[in-house]
């Protein structure tokens, strides 16, 4: 059975379509990535998997059940995250304090009771162990603020682990980074899907990125999917390579 599915799914503002009648499976445990052009619907699609907008027609399953319209604090809680385009970070906290707000967040979110001390230690100690597992621990007490865009980039990527997903999406994770930033963080999505089991959807635009992470590569084109399958076939395919890879040899 398939982690997510989206059946017929569509989405329209006004006369424009976004999403055009996407059927979509993503497996346990695989890495997927969404490409194609600028406006090609990729981050709509995102939008409406995680109820930030509700489908214009189309159903969202997750593990079997139907999500469709459910608002974005009902997706989380049934284990699905959410990293965005545009770093959404609070300057002034420091990256423990951001990722602390963010596992108290989740424990209340999910009803979880302890007394308020025990509560407070259990948040503490879960966000210094996220700040490890993506290498920030020697950044713990700076302020967001002053952190390199990668890192802040990695500490909003823990804002959406905070939640304990099953799925995270990631939007653009690598945007506005130099080769090595760009690397650093293929290396930690790469570990955080192997040391931690999570299913992964990205969109990126960078090709070298989507070549060395991607098991899967989904091209969407005007709101639909023109091409469905492991990197080495999509690349060859020559509808892909007319409407986004460009002339032969682009992405390699």
């Amino acid at each position: 059975m398939a982690m997510l599915e989206t059946n017929g799914l569509m989405k329209s503002f006004g006369r424009m379509v976004a999403v055009d009648r996407v059927d979509l499976s993503v497996r346990e445990g695989e890495l997927t990535a969404v490409i194609g052009p600028n406006g090609a619907g990729k981050t709509t699609l995102f939008n409406v998997v995680t109820g930030k907008l509700r489908p214009t027609a189309g159903q969202v399953r997750f593990r079997g059940e139907d999500i469709t319209g459910l608002p974005p604090h009902a997706v989380i809680r049934r284990g699905i995250g959410r990293s965005f385009q545009v770093t959404n970070l609070f300057p002034e906290l420091s990256a423990l304090d951001s990722l602390r707000v963010a596992v108290l967040s989740e424990r209340r979110l999910t009803g979880r009771v302890l007394p308020a001390g025990a509560l407070a230690r259990e948040a503490e100690e879960e966000a210094d162990r996220l700040l490890r597992e993506l290498g920030l621990g020697e950044h713990r007490d700076r302020p967001c603020r002053t952190l390199s865009h990668a890192d802040q980039r990695a500490v909003e990527i823990g804002l959406a682990l905070a939640a304990r997903p099953r799925l995270l999406l990631l939007d653009e994770p690598t945007a506005g980074m130099g080769p090595e930033e760009t690397a650093a963080m293929v290396t930690l999505l790469r570990g955080l899907a192997r040391r931690d089991g999570l299913t992964l959807l990205l969109v990126e635009h960078d090709m070298h990125v989507v070549f060395a992470l991607a098991e899967r590569i989904v091209v969407m084109h005007h709101g639909r999917i023109i091409a469905d399958g492991p990197p080495v076939t999509v690349r060859e395919n020559p509808g892909v390579r007319e409407a986004y890879l460009g002339e032969p040899g682009a992405g390699s």
